[in-house]
């Protein structure tokens, strides 16, 4: 089964390097994503790396639902990685499961696609993408190819679909829509002796203990895979009450700011209305002076001339 870390073998540091452009491009909301491709092709070829730059024009963009998937194998890579091991052992256990069981573990199957999904639509919305009806309908259609074939799980495991997958009816070689174990018909042969029935019986004991052990094994990582999904959906419910609280407390700060702001702005205008007073008030003060010491003058001179002419008459 592939893995969803990066792909094994040694890498040089260009190719590691191509490698993650191209793991951020698959990632990148297909609106942007031709954008973001010239630009990573135009510094690969820039920097000397012409092959790089051809696999990196080369890369195709995703459709909306492809672009889901690819994002949510990414953001959530431990339930990612849960997811496609459920789908191994469900595989599994499906080659030996009667029409019961099969039709439990599709139950399931069917509550965790639907809970990832929503990731998905979460995460896309966080991105600035919300998805319609179908492309949710297409996101579901994929994570169920992921499950049911292992081709399309080595696929999403890349992390580069380019479109969205499209599962098989059922799981094949199990049980028809129906529910109902197809099974060869057998042909006429000689009665068994007694010891080959008794073989017959225990490889028949044998082999019902083993799909009872599949059987378990694949509840159990149902079970897990479902536990650890409702795990992270209250963890992404208490991040979202913690990004509402931090947007509610910025709000108030921003208003406070801009309270503050108007108060200071106000303060700054009364300030210089009182610095014009201030200034008229010392101007007028000053003028005043002027007048009063111009008077003063005015007054001596008209007294001493007073007394020069009270002389003369005398």
């Amino acid at each position: 089964m592939a893995a969803v870390t990066r792909r094994k073998g040694a890498k040089t540091g260009a190719e590691r390097d191509v490698e993650a452009v191209l793991d951020d491009l698959y990632t990148t909301p297909p609106a942007d994503f031709v954008a973001r491709r010239q630009e990573a092709a135009a510094a690969a070829r820039a920097a000397g790396h012409a092959d790089d730059a051809r696999r990196i024009h080369a890369a195709r963009r995703p459709t909306l639902a492809a672009w889901a998937a690819n994002l949510l194998l990414r953001s959530r890579p431990r339930e990612s990685r849960q997811f496609l091991e459920l789908g191994q052992a469900l595989r599994e256990a499906y080659r030996a499961l009667d029409a019961v069981g099969i039709n439990e573990l599709s139950e399931q199957r069917r509550r965790i696609v639907a809970a990832l999904s929503r990731q998905a639509a979460q995460l896309a919305q966080e991105a600035g993408h919300r998805l319609s009806d179908q492309v949710r309908q297409d996101v579901e259609a994929t994570l169920r190819a992921v499950l049911t074939d292992p081709d399309a799980a080595d696929r999403w495991a890349g992390g580069r679909l380019e479109g969205a997958l499209t599962p098989p009816s059922d799981f094949p070689g199990t049980a028809s829509p129906t529910g109902v174990t197809h099974k060869p018909r057998p042909k006429t042969t000689p009665r068994p002796s007694a010891r080959t029935r008794a073989k017959n019986e225990l490889a028949e004991s044998r082999q019902k203990r083993q799909r009872e052990e599949r059987l378990d094994q694949a509840r159990t990582a149902a079970e897990e895979t479902a536990r650890r999904l409702r795990d992270a959906r209250t963890e992404e419910a208490e991040a979202e009450a913690a990004r509402k609280q931090a947007r509610d407390r910025h709000e108030q700060a921003r208003q406070q700011v801009s309270a503050a702001e108007r108060q200071l702005r106000q303060a700054r205008e009364e300030l210089q209305r009182a610095d014009r007073a201030q200034r008229e008030a010392e101007e007028r003060g000053h003028a005043a002076a002027d007048g009063h010491a111009r008077a003063r003058r005015e007054a001596r001179e008209a007294e001493r001339e007073v007394k020069r002419l009270s002389s003369r008459t005398r």
